[in-house]
Protein backbone atom coordinates (compact mmCIF):
# COMPACT_ATOMS: atom_id res chain seq x y z
CA UNK A 1 0.00 0.00 0.00
CA UNK A 2 1.17 3.51 -0.64
CA UNK A 3 1.97 6.20 1.92
CA UNK A 4 -1.16 7.78 3.47
CA UNK A 5 -0.75 11.55 3.95
CA UNK A 6 -3.44 11.97 6.54
CA UNK A 7 -3.98 15.12 8.99
CA UNK A 8 -4.38 14.05 12.98
CA UNK A 9 -5.29 16.36 15.84
CA UNK A 10 -3.96 19.06 12.99
CA UNK A 11 -1.28 17.53 12.73
CA UNK A 12 -0.24 16.20 9.06
CA UNK A 13 1.31 12.68 8.70
CA UNK A 14 2.84 10.68 6.54
CA UNK A 15 1.67 6.61 7.44
CA UNK A 16 3.62 4.02 5.77
CA UNK A 17 3.69 0.82 4.97
CA UNK A 18 0.21 -0.29 6.12
CA UNK A 19 -0.50 -3.16 5.21
CA UNK A 20 2.58 -4.28 6.61
CA UNK A 21 2.44 -7.50 9.05
CA UNK A 22 4.29 -7.14 12.43
CA UNK A 23 2.59 -9.82 14.08
CA UNK A 24 2.19 -13.65 13.12
CA UNK A 25 -1.01 -13.69 13.62
CA UNK A 26 -1.83 -11.31 10.90
CA UNK A 27 -2.33 -7.90 12.72
CA UNK A 28 -0.38 -5.34 10.54
CA UNK A 29 0.50 -2.29 11.17
CA UNK A 30 -2.01 -0.34 10.21
CA UNK A 31 -4.28 -2.53 12.76
CA UNK A 32 -1.69 -0.71 15.07
CA UNK A 33 -2.48 2.54 14.32
CA UNK A 34 -5.79 1.89 14.17
CA UNK A 35 -5.37 0.58 17.55
CA UNK A 36 -3.63 3.29 19.03
CA UNK A 37 -6.04 5.59 17.38
CA UNK A 38 -9.06 4.22 19.18
CA UNK A 39 -7.65 3.84 22.30
CA UNK A 40 -5.98 7.38 22.63
CA UNK A 41 -9.15 8.95 24.68
CA UNK A 42 -8.26 6.36 27.53
CA UNK A 43 -4.67 5.75 27.28
CA UNK A 44 -3.61 9.13 26.70
CA UNK A 45 -4.44 9.81 30.64
CA UNK A 46 -2.46 7.00 31.87
CA UNK A 47 0.54 8.84 29.79
CA UNK A 48 -0.02 12.06 30.32
CA UNK A 49 2.98 13.55 31.55
CA UNK A 50 5.15 10.85 31.62
CA UNK A 51 8.22 10.07 29.28
CA UNK A 52 7.97 7.04 27.18
CA UNK A 53 10.78 4.81 26.39
CA UNK A 54 9.47 2.48 23.39
CA UNK A 55 10.25 -0.71 22.07
CA UNK A 56 10.65 -0.70 18.22
CA UNK A 57 9.36 -3.68 16.05
CA UNK A 58 10.38 -2.42 12.39
CA UNK A 59 10.13 -5.83 10.54
CA UNK A 60 7.56 -7.23 12.85
CA UNK A 61 7.48 -8.85 16.36
CA UNK A 62 9.40 -12.21 14.89
CA UNK A 63 12.52 -9.35 13.80
CA UNK A 64 14.91 -7.71 15.14
CA UNK A 65 13.60 -4.87 17.65
CA UNK A 66 15.41 -2.17 19.39
CA UNK A 67 15.14 -0.56 22.63
CA UNK A 68 15.04 3.57 22.17
CA UNK A 69 14.84 6.66 24.65
CA UNK A 70 15.82 9.23 22.75
CA UNK A 71 13.51 10.67 20.13
CA UNK A 72 14.62 9.77 16.70
CA UNK A 73 15.93 12.00 14.09
CA UNK A 74 12.93 13.79 12.03
CA UNK A 75 10.83 13.82 14.93
CA UNK A 76 8.65 16.35 14.51
CA UNK A 77 8.48 19.66 16.08
CA UNK A 78 4.88 19.49 17.30
CA UNK A 79 6.21 16.64 19.90
CA UNK A 80 6.78 17.68 23.13
CA UNK A 81 10.33 16.73 24.01
CA UNK A 82 11.19 16.12 27.80
CA UNK A 83 15.18 16.56 28.87
CA UNK A 84 16.52 13.54 31.34
CA UNK A 85 19.63 13.79 32.96
CA UNK A 86 20.29 10.79 34.57
CA UNK A 87 24.14 11.58 35.21
CA UNK A 88 25.51 8.33 33.35
CA UNK A 89 23.41 9.83 30.50
CA UNK A 90 21.36 13.06 29.24
CA UNK A 91 18.06 11.23 26.92
CA UNK A 92 15.17 13.76 25.48
CA UNK A 93 12.39 11.66 25.64
CA UNK A 94 9.16 11.92 23.75
CA UNK A 95 6.07 12.69 26.46
CA UNK A 96 3.06 11.70 24.50
CA UNK A 97 0.19 14.07 25.12
CA UNK A 98 -1.12 14.40 22.32
CA UNK A 99 -3.29 11.83 19.90
CA UNK A 100 -0.76 13.17 16.84
CA UNK A 101 1.92 11.84 19.18
CA UNK A 102 0.45 8.47 19.21
CA UNK A 103 -0.60 7.82 16.18
CA UNK A 104 3.18 9.30 14.99
CA UNK A 105 5.13 6.96 17.20
CA UNK A 106 2.21 3.74 16.06
CA UNK A 107 3.60 4.64 12.38
CA UNK A 108 7.12 4.12 13.74
CA UNK A 109 6.21 0.87 15.08
CA UNK A 110 7.15 1.60 18.16
CA UNK A 111 4.12 -1.18 19.64
CA UNK A 112 5.24 -1.17 23.26
CA UNK A 113 5.14 1.94 25.36
CA UNK A 114 6.79 2.34 28.93
CA UNK A 115 6.69 5.16 31.26
CA UNK A 116 8.14 5.84 34.56
CA UNK A 117 6.16 6.38 38.00
CA UNK A 118 7.25 10.28 38.07
CA UNK A 119 5.52 12.85 35.88
CA UNK A 120 6.97 15.85 34.52
CA UNK A 121 6.40 18.94 36.55
CA UNK A 122 4.26 21.58 35.10
CA UNK A 123 6.33 24.16 32.91
CA UNK A 124 9.42 21.91 33.36
CA UNK A 125 12.34 21.67 30.31
CA UNK A 126 14.42 19.04 32.27
CA UNK A 127 14.23 16.67 35.15
CA UNK A 128 17.16 15.75 37.03
CA UNK A 129 17.14 11.84 37.70
CA UNK A 130 17.61 11.98 41.75
CA UNK A 131 16.02 10.31 45.01
CA UNK A 132 14.22 13.47 45.72
CA UNK A 133 12.36 13.10 42.43
CA UNK A 134 8.83 12.99 43.71
CA UNK A 135 7.02 9.77 42.21
CA UNK A 136 3.29 9.63 42.36
CA UNK A 137 2.74 6.14 41.93
CA UNK A 138 4.23 2.74 42.87
CA UNK A 139 4.26 -0.56 40.94
CA UNK A 140 4.66 -4.28 42.22
CA UNK A 141 5.65 -6.46 38.74
CA UNK A 142 4.99 -10.00 39.65
CA UNK A 143 7.33 -12.08 36.92
CA UNK A 144 6.43 -15.79 37.04
CA UNK A 145 9.46 -18.16 36.32
CA UNK A 146 8.83 -21.58 34.51
CA UNK A 147 5.83 -23.72 35.70
CA UNK A 148 4.10 -20.99 37.23
CA UNK A 149 0.76 -20.59 35.99
CA UNK A 150 -2.52 -18.08 36.12
CA UNK A 151 -4.03 -19.15 39.04
CA UNK A 152 -0.84 -18.96 40.98
CA UNK A 153 0.13 -15.48 40.07
CA UNK A 154 -4.09 -14.49 40.34
CA UNK A 155 -3.25 -15.35 44.31
CA UNK A 156 0.02 -13.77 44.23
CA UNK A 157 -1.56 -10.45 43.29
CA UNK A 158 -4.46 -10.55 45.67
CA UNK A 159 -1.62 -11.31 48.67
CA UNK A 160 0.31 -7.84 47.12
CA UNK A 161 -2.98 -6.09 47.64
CA UNK A 162 -3.64 -7.45 50.87
CA UNK A 163 -0.37 -5.90 51.83
CA UNK A 164 -0.33 -2.69 50.15
CA UNK A 165 -4.09 -2.36 51.53
CA UNK A 166 -2.72 -2.59 55.14
CA UNK A 167 -0.58 0.08 54.55
CA UNK A 168 -3.01 2.10 53.30
CA UNK A 169 -2.88 1.94 49.55
CA UNK A 170 -5.26 1.56 47.53
CA UNK A 171 -4.61 -0.86 44.40
CA UNK A 172 -5.39 -1.25 40.83
CA UNK A 173 -4.11 -4.27 38.58
CA UNK A 174 -3.48 -4.88 35.27
CA UNK A 175 -2.00 -7.96 33.12
CA UNK A 176 1.48 -6.98 31.63
CA UNK A 177 0.42 -8.48 28.24
CA UNK A 178 2.85 -11.03 28.58
CA UNK A 179 2.82 -13.77 31.45
CA UNK A 180 2.45 -11.49 34.76
CA UNK A 181 0.61 -8.92 36.69
CA UNK A 182 1.13 -5.83 37.84
CA UNK A 183 0.08 -4.49 40.83
CA UNK A 184 -0.06 -0.54 41.43
CA UNK A 185 -0.95 1.81 44.14
CA UNK A 186 -1.02 5.86 43.80
CA UNK A 187 0.44 8.02 45.89
CA UNK A 188 0.96 11.34 47.38
CA UNK A 189 4.00 12.25 45.57
CA UNK A 190 7.10 10.72 47.71
CA UNK A 191 11.01 11.24 47.04
CA UNK A 192 11.96 8.10 44.74
CA UNK A 193 14.27 7.14 46.94
CA UNK A 194 11.80 6.41 49.38
CA UNK A 195 9.51 4.66 47.22
CA UNK A 196 12.66 2.44 46.17
CA UNK A 197 13.12 1.69 49.69
CA UNK A 198 9.62 0.80 50.53
CA UNK A 199 9.18 -1.36 47.46
CA UNK A 200 12.03 -3.29 48.14
CA UNK A 201 10.87 -3.94 51.94
CA UNK A 202 8.08 -5.11 50.62
CA UNK A 203 9.76 -7.46 48.65
CA UNK A 204 11.45 -9.20 51.55
CA UNK A 205 8.58 -9.26 53.18
CA UNK A 206 6.64 -10.94 51.11
CA UNK A 207 9.15 -13.49 50.18
CA UNK A 208 9.76 -13.89 54.01
CA UNK A 209 5.86 -14.64 54.55
CA UNK A 210 5.31 -16.59 51.50
CA UNK A 211 8.86 -18.20 50.17
CA UNK A 212 7.36 -21.00 48.52
CA UNK A 213 5.64 -18.18 46.25
CA UNK A 214 7.43 -15.12 45.88
CA UNK A 215 11.58 -14.65 45.79
CA UNK A 216 13.15 -11.03 45.00
CA UNK A 217 16.50 -12.71 43.22
CA UNK A 218 16.72 -12.16 39.56
CA UNK A 219 18.99 -15.16 39.07
CA UNK A 220 17.52 -18.03 36.71
CA UNK A 221 18.38 -20.71 38.81
CA UNK A 222 16.17 -19.64 41.28
CA UNK A 223 13.10 -18.88 39.72
CA UNK A 224 11.24 -22.09 38.49
CA UNK A 225 7.74 -22.51 40.41
CA UNK A 226 8.29 -19.28 41.94
CA UNK A 227 7.14 -15.68 41.01
CA UNK A 228 9.62 -12.70 41.16
CA UNK A 229 8.72 -9.46 43.43
CA UNK A 230 10.14 -7.62 40.46
CA UNK A 231 10.16 -3.68 42.74
CA UNK A 232 13.05 -2.31 40.58
CA UNK A 233 11.21 -0.38 37.86
CA UNK A 234 10.21 1.96 41.39
CA UNK A 235 13.79 3.11 40.34
CA UNK A 236 13.74 6.74 38.76
CA UNK A 237 15.40 6.03 35.87
CA UNK A 238 13.13 2.64 35.48
CA UNK A 239 9.99 2.01 33.10
CA UNK A 240 7.34 -0.22 33.15
CA UNK A 241 5.10 -1.34 30.34
CA UNK A 242 1.89 1.60 30.08
CA UNK A 243 -1.61 0.30 30.83
CA UNK A 244 -3.04 0.09 27.31
CA UNK A 245 0.13 -0.53 25.32
CA UNK A 246 0.27 -3.10 22.72
CA UNK A 247 2.86 -6.30 23.56
CA UNK A 248 4.95 -7.36 21.12
CA UNK A 249 4.64 -11.43 21.02
CA UNK A 250 2.83 -13.89 18.84
CA UNK A 251 -0.64 -11.79 18.26
CA UNK A 252 -1.36 -7.70 19.31
CA UNK A 253 -1.28 -8.87 23.60
CA UNK A 254 -2.43 -5.54 25.22
CA UNK A 255 -1.59 -4.47 28.71
CA UNK A 256 -4.90 -4.47 30.08
CA UNK A 257 -6.54 -3.24 33.90
CA UNK A 258 -8.25 -5.57 35.31
CA UNK A 259 -10.92 -5.87 38.18
CA UNK A 260 -9.98 -7.17 41.46
CA UNK A 261 -12.93 -9.75 40.93
CA UNK A 262 -11.66 -11.19 37.61
CA UNK A 263 -8.27 -11.40 39.96
CA UNK A 264 -10.51 -14.02 42.27
CA UNK A 265 -12.01 -16.01 39.21
CA UNK A 266 -7.81 -16.12 37.77
CA UNK A 267 -7.13 -17.96 40.76
CA UNK A 268 -9.68 -20.80 40.09
CA UNK A 269 -8.23 -21.05 36.10
CA UNK A 270 -10.07 -17.92 34.52
CA UNK A 271 -8.10 -16.78 31.66
CA UNK A 272 -6.52 -13.18 31.62
CA UNK A 273 -5.33 -12.46 28.41
CA UNK A 274 -6.74 -10.03 26.16
CA UNK A 275 -5.50 -8.95 22.59
CA UNK A 276 -6.72 -4.90 21.04
CA UNK A 277 -10.33 -6.18 20.22
CA UNK A 278 -10.85 -7.22 23.49
CA UNK A 279 -9.13 -4.33 25.18
CA UNK A 280 -11.18 -1.68 22.81
CA UNK A 281 -14.90 -4.19 23.94
CA UNK A 282 -13.91 -3.57 27.63
CA UNK A 283 -13.25 0.01 27.49
CA UNK A 284 -16.78 0.07 26.05
CA UNK A 285 -18.66 -2.18 28.40
CA UNK A 286 -16.63 -1.07 31.64
CA UNK A 287 -14.83 2.06 31.04
CA UNK A 288 -11.31 2.43 32.55
CA UNK A 289 -10.46 -0.18 35.03
CA UNK A 290 -7.16 1.61 35.76
CA UNK A 291 -8.79 5.09 36.56
CA UNK A 292 -8.77 5.13 40.00
CA UNK A 293 -4.86 5.13 39.68
CA UNK A 294 -5.39 8.83 38.16
CA UNK A 295 -8.53 9.77 40.28
CA UNK A 296 -8.96 7.93 43.23
CA UNK A 297 -7.35 8.82 46.62
CA UNK A 298 -3.52 8.68 46.92
CA UNK A 299 -1.82 7.25 49.90
CA UNK A 300 1.18 8.33 51.95
CA UNK A 301 4.06 5.83 52.92
CA UNK A 302 4.17 4.41 55.75
CA UNK A 303 6.77 5.64 58.53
Amino acid sequence: MADVMTEVDGQTLKLSNLDKVLYPSGFTKGEVIAYYHAVAPTMLRHLAGRPVTRIRFPNGTQAASFFEKNVPAGTPDWVHVHHVDGHREDIDYPVVDSLASLVWLANLAALELHTHQWRVAPGATTTELTDALPVDQLVVDLDPGPGVTMPLIATAALLVAGELGADGLACVVKTSGSKGLQVYAALEPAPAGAVIAYARALGTRLASAHPELFLTEIAKAARPGKILVDVNQNLAGRTTVCAYSLRAKDAPTVSTPLSWDEVEDATDGAPLRFEARDALARIDERGDLFAPLLDGPRGTLPG
